[in-house]
């Protein structure tokens, strides 16, 4: 619930703290923005042109019967049109351009850093979370970038010249325009307020869905054996129902207030008409101004629509960037020493000296342990479930640091050994052997420097899975589905062997490794590591 609850959170409309680091991300392009802010400034002043044209036309040649100047003044306008198309795709090409470039140095820092965070963190964040900060929150972003920060200076820079041209062809008429600008403001704060309300319902109804999904897609097997496809088909019906209320609703409140708007807007020109034209009959105004006045106060309403949506633009973008910042400011409780030691050579001399560890303060699950194992020397470790026989493990690849106590590996404490050498001097194998999408080959390969087809093939033959992937369609080529789909249990576990092995580790870690192969095949393992060690 408290994942909901997160998802919903839209934020303030505006937050100078987060924008001051938005804005560092577009640093690097800022010649392109610079561009795109000129062009729009242009394209601003073109649709001010128009409405002017139309205003010379009429009252320079059409009410003085001159129709040699109509064929300039509308080649005029053609071309006016067409600069405005030109200089419009420009400035939106680059600004998506941009967008886009931002969303990929956003994805790239934030899986960057979720690489570096300890496992702690991702025992208490679910990995829905986390996805959701590299894909929709990021994707809002991108819509703040192209759709939102700019081009609210094109609606500004627009009304402000609407206004000024109004005012300066005729004052009185564009306050009799203005009349209904409280109006239009009442109408979008109610809608700003209504429509943040749905918002909120659809974030948290998107995050129901997508844990719902997470959760079951994964656990199909388990749905499957224990007949619970209709109770679960149920349960999403439940959550998809929501979900499409949550975005009916939204929809409805702009269905609403778009008509509203547009109302609003006839309304002003139907001011324009009846104080415009007895102006116009009063000789006291032109036809050519009134009607430049009608095409004016169309320009003019739709932008103060625009800007409301960008204001919502603007409110999910700081909520997204908030977490994605939260995200990016959890720092790593394993943290590599500032001078790491990088010793030549590992001997694999292993000491825990009265360490203590509690995932949870109040419930300790290791408490002045003792233990030394020599290079070269098997040692077992037996005890119940829950005993902390795979925390020895997680505490010796720093996976955790210990609370009290120290452990150390060749009389060096690990917490002063350069991280990446410690984890590569250790291989392990667990009970639940996980494969990556790739090949037979890239699997085995994984862990290291990038081994030759002879050392993947070597390592293959020591655990004895070289005749089953010999037998598989394409061989060590042989392309392996998302978490090893279409593997047995027990071939899975004897790559994960040939992984563990394939690089010589100086220490050897297997977590119940032997418990998905069937005795045969544990036999002939043991006698490859007994022939490696």
């Amino acid at each position: 619930m408290n994942h909901y609850h997160e998802e919903e959170i839209l934020g303030k409309a505006y937050d100078s703290r987060l924008a001051r680091r938005l804005l560092k991300y577009l640093r690097p392009y800022r010649p392109v923005v610079a561009i795109s802010i000129l062009l729009l400034i242009i394209v601003s002043g073109l649709r001010l042109v128009g409405p002017y044209l139309t205003l010379v036309a009429i009252d320079r040649y059409i009410m003085t019967g001159d129709s040699a100047g109509l064929a300039p003044i509308a080649l005029l306008f053609l071309l006016v049109l067409l600069f405005q198309f030109v200089v419009g795709f420009v400035q939106t090409y680059l600004m998506n351009w941009t967008g886009q470039k931002i969303m990929y140095d956003l994805r790239m820092e934030i899986f960057t850093h979720v690489q570096k965070l300890h496992m702690g963190f991702f025992d208490r964040n679910p990995v829905g979370r986390l996805i959701t900060r590299i894909t929709n929150d990021v994707d809002v972003l991108n819509e703040l970038f192209t759709a939102g920060v700019v081009s609210i200076f094109g609606d500004i820079f627009t009304l402000s010249g609407i206004v000024l041209v109004m005012l300066w062809l005729d004052w009185k008429l564009a306050l009799v325009c203005f009349s209904v600008v409280p109006l239009l403001f009442v109408v979008t704060m109610i809608f700003k307020t209504k429509v943040r309300g749905s918002y909120r319902w659809v974030r948290r109804s998107v995050a129901k869905i997508n844990a719902f999904l997470q959760e079951n897609i994964t656990g199909m097997s388990v749905v499957q054996i224990f007949v619970q496809e209709k109770r679960k088909l149920h349960q999403f019906d439940e959550r998809n129902s929501e979900y499409l209320k949550a975005n009916l609703l939204s929809i409805s409140y702009y269905a609403i207030f778009y008509p509203v708007v547009n109302m609003l807007g006839v309304v002003a020109i139907a001011l324009i008409l009846w104080y415009g034209g007895n102006q116009v009959l009063g000789e006291t105004l032109t036809l050519g101004a009134l009607v430049a006045f009608i095409q004016y106060s169309e320009r003019f309403y739709k932008p103060i629509s625009d800007l409301s949506e960008k204001v919502n633009i603007l409110q999910s973008a700081m909520a997204s960037s908030e977490r994605i910042f939260t995200l990016l400011d959890t720092q790593p409780e394993i943290a590599p020493p500032s001078q790491p030691l990088k010793p030549a050579k590992m001997e694999g001399r292993i000491e825990f000296k009265n360490v203590s560890f509690a995932y949870n303060e109040d419930t300790p699950v290791l408490k002045n342990i003792d233990l030394r194992v020599a290079p070269g020397e098997k040692v077992a470790i037996v005890g119940a479930t829950g005993a902390g026989k795979s925390t020895l493990i997680n505490l010796l690849c720093r996976f955790y640091d210990v609370q009290e106590g120290e452990i150390r590996l060749d009389g060096v404490p690990i917490q002063e050994l350069d991280l990446s050498l410690l984890r590569q001097s250790i291989s392990v194998v667990l009970q639940d052997a996980f494969l990556f999408r790739g090949t037979i080959a890239e699997n085995i390969s994984l862990w290291g420097r990038p081994l030759g087809q002879q050392e993947v093939e070597r390592a293959a033959r020591q655990v004895h899975a070289h005749e089953f992937i010999q037998a598989l369609g394409d061989g060590y080529t042989t392309p392996v589905a998302e978490r090893g789909a279409g593997l047995s249990v027990g071939q899975k576990q004897l790559l994960a062997f040939a992984r563990a092995l394939a690089h010589d580790p100086q220490l050897l870690e297997l977590d119940e490794a032997t418990s998905s192969v069937d005795t045969e095949t544990e036999l002939l393992i043991q006698d490859a590591l007994d022939q490696l060690m």
